[in-house]
């Protein structure tokens, strides 16, 4: 009964956690690309431990089949967080390659 309570709260807690990192990495105004970096990479960590925890929560409260357990890799949390954060850090390099060798702007001052 428990464990059916804590996995929508686990799920909740790991996306929000997510959501910081993009927060952090991405929409944070005026920040320093040095500064970005290493606060997404500490959010990024807490949001792996929260992923895990709730990985094995979902892993724990799952119906046990005649071959074992089930790999905390196939959880969903655990897949959520690695499509989020590869997705990141995609988009990531890509802002900064795009930031730095491309103008998508013309300065016109009278």
């Amino acid at each position: 009964m428990l464990e059916e309570l804590a996995k929508p709260f686990a799920l909740l807690l790991c996306m929000l956690s997510l959501y910081a990192v993009f927060h952090t990495a991405f929409l944070l105004p005026a920040s320093d690309l040095h500064n970005r970096i290493w606060d997404s990479l500490e959010l990024l960590t807490m949001a792996a431990g929260i992923a895990v925890a709730a990985g094995l929560i979902f892993r724990d409260s799952a119906p046990q089949s005649t071959a074992g357990r089930a790999s905390l890799a196939s959880t969903l949390p655990i897949q959520i967080f690695c499509w989020t954060s590869g997705a990141m850090v995609f988009l990531f390099l890509a802002s900064w390659y795009l930031e730095n060798h491309f103008v998508f702007y013309r300065e016109v001052r009278f």
